[in-house]
């Protein structure tokens, strides 16, 4: 059983930054893989960035060279940093663990055991 909470959303300008945490419980965070994914209403949940147990990350094309994704395992959270902010970001960001090993696509919503309620995210324009 893991529990993820977000917090960092809120109202930004475009062209500002957000920092988001998730905080994760569980005695073994840094062997999870963590996601962060974003939806719209009336749009698919969508991967925004993954964080390997290894250090390794990968990013979707909309958010590459904007957003950051970080790990602090002794903390037990995973972060995203989001700059040059712009209307089109704006949607609930969900933070995701998979405590399992490989998965053959681990941008998709299944690939993950437990999910966080989400904060939301709104840019103005």
């Amino acid at each position: 059983q893991v529990q993820l909470v977000e917090s960092g959303g809120g109202l930004v300008q475009a062209g500002g930054s957000l920092r988001l945490s998730c905080a994760a419980s569980g005695r073994t965070f840094s062997t999870y893989t963590m996601g962060w994914f974003r939806q719209a209403p009336g749009k698919e949940r969508d991967y925004v960035a993954i964080s390997w147990s290894g250090g390794n990350t990968v990013y979707a094309d909309s958010v590459k060279g904007r957003f950051t994704i970080s790990r602090d395992n002794a903390k037990n959270t995973v972060y995203l940093e989001m700059n040059s902010l712009k209307p089109e970001d704006t949607a609930v960001y969900l933070c995701a663990a998979r405590q399992g090993g490989s998965y053959y696509n681990i941008r998709t919503e299944s690939a993950y055991d437990y999910w966080g309620q989400g904060t939301q995210v709104t840019v103005s324009s």
